[in-house]
């Protein structure tokens, strides 16, 4: 909520980035690196009827892994799982409480579908917090696309350490290196809303893509040698104020257009911003990796059950574990900036495709010794078998079919 007069300083956002955003974990050899992952779903009824957060939520059981569940604007079903020390413990966690919402939904004859897009159309907001209400507005005048964002896309988010003191801006630097090699590996969404092909592997990628791009696109600097503080403090300082929040009950969208920076000197018909508006501000910021005392992972399409785990434990070894994560620095060089050609050919551009592969056998060689049981072991040799190393992705599959059976879509 603003106040009357100046109460933010620009130097206080750097240190807010300093303390609160860049909490240092120890050292892997101290006690492990955590682990969190996020799951979205589209929720579809088998007689085609709505579903509804409310009537969702009294269908799911008390969950044995201890997930949140929440639900995006447009119904999007999302478990959240929390902090587990290691690979392993994460995806034992999450596969246990995907069972348990996957059981209880289908005996009500509703199925849990992963997939970067919901091509049902465009889906109703089913939420009217006046956050959402907000966002909607502030997107309508520039970026339509920020509906579709809201209410039709699926993604999965990979939660990892920010690392000890001496580790922070090689695993930043690493996390924005990987996401163009993991958009394309993972991507599962070629049709628009209304489920005809949209010219993309990633509809999803493309979609955030095309909306305020202040918020959306890295926050990494082109200066290879960025740190990793200095680039989230510019990124959160240059980004337009999304909404004010007038109170509990309203958030007012800002326009004209006007950077956080410009509101703590030159302030806002509404007062000025604080510490609390500086907190809710970093909420309305989407890059692709996004820090938050750990690096949130954003850019992963949502994925069947069968393949989620791959994407989480692929993504872990490629930067948690030593000898894969120097692979990886290596094969991602070329690719780093590819976010657009990742989005729309995935694994067809050559060298995200040999990136890719690179990759891919790295974090092979490392799953084992990072926690991944036999069966995300076997399931990631076969993805790396039927996708990555036939410079596909699952995207491709879904276009086979659709070409094949046009009515199944």
């Amino acid at each position: 909520m603003p106040a009357p007069t100046r109460t933010l300083t620009v130097a206080d956002v750097h240190r807010f980035v300093d303390e609160q955003v860049f909490r240092n974990a120890p050292p892997r050899e101290h006690e492990g690196r955590k682990v969190g992952v996020e799951l979205e779903w589209i929720a579809v009824a088998r007689d085609g009827a709505a579903c509804t957060p409310d009537a969702l939520r009294a269908l799911i059981p008390a969950l044995p892994g201890h997930s949140r569940l929440t639900f995006e604007p447009g119904g999007q079903l999302e478990l959240s799982g929390p902090p587990a020390l290691g690979l392993g413990a994460a995806l034992v966690a999450m596969r246990a409480d995907t069972a348990a919402v996957r059981g209880a939904l289908a005996d009500a004859g509703i199925d849990l579908v992963g997939a970067g897009i919901d091509t049902r159309g465009d889906r109703a907001r089913v939420l009217h917090e006046p956050r959402y209400s907000a966002m909607e507005e502030y997107f309508d005048v520039a970026w339509p696309a920020g509906r579709t964002m809201m209410r039709n896309t699926a993604s999965i988010q990979v939660n990892v350490d920010i690392g000890a003191p001496d580790e922070v801006d090689d695993r930043w630097r690493r996390a924005h290196d990987l996401g163009p090699v993991l958009t394309a590996c993972f991507a599962n969404s070629p049709f628009d809303a209304g489920g005809r092909p949209s010219g993309f592997r990633s509809t999803r990628a493309a979609v955030w893509q095309a909306i305020d791009p202040a918020r959306t696109t890295s926050a990494r600097r082109h200066d290879r040698d960025a740190a990793a503080r200095p680039d989230w403090a510019r990124y959160v300082l240059d980004a337009p104020v999304m909404m004010i929040c007038v109170d509990d009950a309203h958030s007012v969208a800002v326009q004209p257009r006007q950077s956080f920076e410009q509101w703590i000197v030159d302030g806002h018909a509404l007062g000025w911003p604080t510490s609390d508006d500086l907190a809710y501000h970093v909420t309305t910021l989407f890059p692709p990796v996004r820090p938050r005392g750990w690096l949130e992972l954003r850019m992963i399409d949502a994925l069947p059950e069968e393949w989620w785990p791959v994407a989480v434990a692929v993504t872990v070894a490629l930067l948690d574990d030593p000898l894969a994560a120097e692979c990886a620095t290596t094969a991602t060089a070329p690719v780093r900036e590819r976010w657009s050609t990742a989005a729309r050919e995935a694994l067809h551009d050559p060298a995200l495709g040999e990136a890719a592969q690179w990759c891919f056998d790295a974090a092979l060689l490392a799953l084992e010794r990072n926690g991944a049981d036999s069966a995300t072991v076997d399931a990631a040799e076969e993805y790396a078998e039927r996708f990555v190393r036939r410079s596909r992705c699952p995207a491709d599959d879904l276009l086979d079919d659709w070409a094949g059976h046009p009515a199944s879509v």
